[in-house]
């Protein structure tokens, strides 16, 4: 079986993952693998039945339980279902990014994500972003970057992100929330928030999402070129 290629994108919220990584995967003609929607379905769920957070054995058992899948679309794209429908914008409002952040930190939620993950990239390939896959979830690709940015573009850019999708909100809420969940994303047992040497790493704040793509494809071209080379 031919290795399918698979890139990581790791990061922050708020420095474009999500803007690079569905171009980067058009550009290397592999689906994009959208793991944020993915623990935001969960956490939907779990909002859905009225569970509340604070009640950490049933707020797992139905996150570990919850339908999500992924569904490979006519354009090839891998769709995130949560009972067999797409989640749709209904995941990106900030109840949805509480509930998600509270929830991920359990290692069994991630354990069941993960699998679904690999599952899928072993099968398709895929350009994947998220906060441990370079780490965690892929921690043998070649090809892995992390995305970053100062903290007040990274307000700015998640302020408008609620905003397009009717979330009235103010920059001193986003920022506060961005904060809270830097903190725990850093400082949680379970597959935290990290970079290392490994990484090809890109400041995101001035730069044109463009040049972005085109400099991780190079990357990603240059890698596979040297790969090739080695094992001919």
């Amino acid at each position: 079986m031919t290795e399918r290629l698979v890139v990581a994108i790791d990061g922050p919220s708020g420095v474009g993952k999500s803007t690079v990584a569905k171009r980067l995967a058009e550009r290397l003609d592999v689906p994009m693998l959208d793991t944020g929607a993915m623990y935001r379905a969960v956490a939907l769920s779990v909002l859905d039945q009225g569970i509340a957070l604070a009640d950490e054995a049933e707020a797992i058992e139905a996150a570990t339980t919850a339908d999500v899948r992924l569904r490979r679309e006519a354009d090839g794209a891998l769709e995130v279902t949560l009972d067999g429908c797409a989640v749709g914008e209904r995941i990106r409002n900030p109840e949805v990014s509480e509930a998600t952040s509270r929830l991920a930190v359990y290692p069994a939620v991630r354990t069941r994500m993960v699998h679904l993950q690999r599952q899928a990239a072993a099968e398709h390939g895929a350009v994947v972003e998220g906060r441990d896959i370079g780490t965690v979830v892929f921690p043998d690709t070649p090809h892995k970057f992390f995305l970053d940015a100062r903290n007040d573009v990274r307000v700015e850019r998640r302020r408008a992100q609620l905003v397009a999708a009717g979330v009235d909100t103010d920059t001193d809420a986003v920022a506060a929330s961005i904060a809270e969940r830097d903190a725990r994303d850093s400082a949680r047992e379970a597959s935290p928030l990290r970079c290392d040497e490994r990484y090809h790493r890109i400041d995101t704040s001035d730069r044109d999402i463009d040049a972005v793509v085109e400099e991780m494809a190079a990357s990603v071209r240059a890698a596979t070129h040297a790969r090739d080379s080695d094992s001919s």
